[in-house]
């Protein structure tokens, strides 16, 4: 009887080898996609980084750097926007936005608009700390660290003048080590500095879902950078997204709308759409020449958005 089922097994396990799907490699032995990545195929947004500013005792401003630095990376990888280090000059830091209350936000608006920025980032670590519990006894003791950062994330829409967005997020991180009892204080102080910096990386990681559903919300708009003969030149080109035949609506500035009794900023109203403009050339890198498609009286200054 054994001698008939051991033929048998053999042919059932050879049979379901053959049908289960082979596995490819590539030369460096990675596994093939099953499904492609997606590309971001919309119009990017232009985006004021300001630098993060650190206000907890531990980490100094490297911590600010490194939120600021990791924030920058993780919003290019998306492929939804454009970080522009110029157009954060005109704030000056995220410490300075916070020390006037916001003030220089609502001042430098006009100027933002003018560079197509669509909202500036900023932010600050609230609290950064490593905790360490270590045994009592022995030459060599096993050390074990807890590491949390605090670090909260702001973003200003330049278009309604206003804050849309707010949040405090927390990174946590703990190692086990074995460390000589002798151990010298600088290699020490790196040590918890290197972890101050992975659980501040991790509170901003934490942030990219919840910038990308608020940004999604968003309108871009670009300007009518210049007009020569029948060419309209828009300050937004390929690197932005925009492609060849694309239409965009014109529309005017819109009005800021002040509560009658506390004098406080109510929102900004939706300009009047005065034509539309075709895209048919680029020029340089991120920008594009457009004609006029439909209505008139456009002029230099004038606001654009996807029609």
């Amino acid at each position: 009887m054994i001698k008939y089922l051991l033929p048998i097994l053999l042919i059932i396990t050879t049979s379901c080898s053959l049908l289960a799907p082979t596995q490819r490699r590539d030369y460096h032995g990675r596994k093939e996609r099953t499904t492609q990545r997606q590309h971001f195929t919309g119009v990017k947004k232009k985006v004021a980084l300001l630098t993060f500013f650190n206000e907890s005792p531990f980490g100094g401003q490297d911590l600010g750097v490194v939120a600021t630095e990791e924030l920058r990376r993780e919003l290019q990888k998306t492929g939804q926007f454009i970080v522009d280090p110029m157009s954060a000059r005109l704030f000056g830091s995220s410490k300075q936005v916070y020390s006037q209350g916001g003030s220089k936000l609502v001042q430098m608006t006009r100027k933002a608009k003018g560079e197509g920025v669509n909202f500036v980032v900023f932010g600050r670590i609230i609290e950064a700390r490593v905790r360490e519990k270590s045994d009592e006894v022995g030459f060599v003791r096993s050390t074990k660290s807890y590491s949390e950062a605090k670090v909260e994330i702001r973003i200003y829409d330049v278009n309604s003048n206003k804050e849309i967005y707010t949040d405090t997020l927390d990174g946590y991180a703990d190692d086990n080590s074995y460390r000589f009892f002798k151990s010298d204080r600088n290699s020490q102080s790196k040590y918890r500095q290197d972890l101050l910096r992975y659980v501040t990386k991790v509170s901003v990681r934490k942030s990219i879902p919840r910038i990308l559903d608020t940004a999604q919300k968003l309108e871009w708009i670009g300007r009518v950078a210049k007009i020569i003969g029948n060419n309209i030149y828009i300050n937004a080109g390929r690197d932005s997204g925009l492609n060849i035949g694309d239409v965009l609506k014109v529309v005017t500035e819109g009005v800021d709308i002040y509560d009658p009794e506390t004098g406080a900023l109510i929102g900004v109203s939706k300009g009047e759409i005065k034509g539309t403009i075709e895209v048919v050339d680029f020029i340089g890198a991120d920008a594009s020449i457009g004609i006029l498609h439909s209505g008139g009286s456009v002029h230099e200054g004038d606001f654009v958005k996807l029609y």
